[in-house]
């Protein structure tokens, strides 16, 4: 398969670049990244060297006349929209790891994302990523919306015990830790060394823009506070609902009963660590009912570039495809 990248000289964008380079069903033909055009991968991502010791970075049109069959777009909200109307007129398949396809209504896109969605046509024909969750729906897709780290990390902790009708759909919080190459390649105060050494965060309070997109997953109303921590990845959430009245049951049951036949998820006693995941497509989950304060605590970790954007895509695409939705995505963590 002919694959094509754009934006892979930020950070998703380059572990794309890195998982596709050792896929067995995939040839890179084309990279792309317009700050870096001319510009070798060994050079800009050093790690890359042996993989990709002669590719070069291109700019953005070389993917519209390459003949692709897929193009992976990683690249910040509202500018994907404008670039994947022309990609699936050329007859590949796109899988945006951005958030310009993710959600369905285009009114709630212009209420998080500050501007209205120039091709609200599109939002229907879009798959949602989340395989454990949309596995079917999948089958055949041309056009994939990746989620976002946040979304996944809750929705594959939660998910169960909404689908089951033991906790309310309303009054969830959902705390969660980030590790900062989540905040992408550009700079920040926020991001400074000094500023975010031995130092912990919470920011995007009440209107952090993957709320809508969990909200809309899970069919829920919930208060979403993200934590910025000073790690390069890893991400582990920790979401609390209400039970609801009556509902008796075991919560690893549940959990084991919805994912013991899926690859990447992990069912855990101990309450999952942020490392845990750290290199892998993984995500690990566990959960706790608190019968004294009539709560459910579900807890997750993942690898924010890999479950969380990049393996997630490439994992969404293999189920596309036929193929194997594990191929060539890594099923085990680096430890210590």
């Amino acid at each position: 398969m002919r694959v094509g990248i754009i934006g892979a000289t930020g950070y998703a964008g380059a572990e794309v670049l890195r998982l596709c380079l050792t896929h067995p069903a995939m040839d890179v033909v084309v990279a792309t990244g317009e700050s870096n055009a001319g510009k070798s991968v060994a050079e800009h991502v050093p790690a890359l060297a042996a993989l990709a010791p002669t590719l070069v970075y291109e700019s953005t049109d070389a993917a519209l006349g390459a003949a692709l069959d897929v193009v992976f777009v990683a690249l910040p909200h509202g500018h994907s929209q404008r670039l994947v109307p022309d990609l699936l007129a050329t007859g590949a398949a796109v899988v945006d790891l951005g958030a310009d396809f993710r959600l369905i209504d285009p009114v709630e896109y212009e209420r998080w994302y500050g501007h209205a969605h120039t091709r609200p046509d599109l939002l229907g024909q879009a798959r949602y990523g989340l395989v454990e969750r949309h596995r079917s729906e999948l089958v055949g897709a041309s056009l994939i919306a990746a989620p976002g780290c946040y979304p996944t990390a809750t929705s594959l902790a939660l998910g169960p015990f909404i689908d089951a009708g033991v906790v309310s759909r309303r009054g969830i919080v959902v705390n969660a830790l980030s590790g900062v190459s989540g905040a992408g390649r550009g700079t920040s105060d926020r991001l400074h060394f000094a500023r975010l050494a031995s130092n912990a965060e919470a920011y995007g309070l009440l209107d952090h823009r993957h709320t809508p997109e969990m909200q809309q997953e899970l069919g829920a109303e919930l208060l979403f506070t993200p934590h910025l921590v000073p790690v390069s990845r890893g991400m582990l959430v920790s979401a609390y609902a209400p039970l609801i009245g009556g509902a008796t049951f075991d919560p690893l049951d549940v959990l084991h009963e919805a994912y013991d036949s899926d690859p990447f998820v992990v069912v855990t006693v101990e309450p999952p660590t942020m490392k845990d995941a750290v290199g892998s497509n993984l995500c690990f989950v566990s959960a706790r009912v608190d019968e004294r304060t009539g709560w459910l605590l579900a807890m997750s970790s993942i690898d924010n570039l890999l479950k969380g954007a990049a393996g997630q895509a490439i994992q969404a695409w293999n189920v596309a495809t036929g193929f194997d939705e594990a191929l060539g995505l890594p099923r085990s963590g680096v430890t210590p």
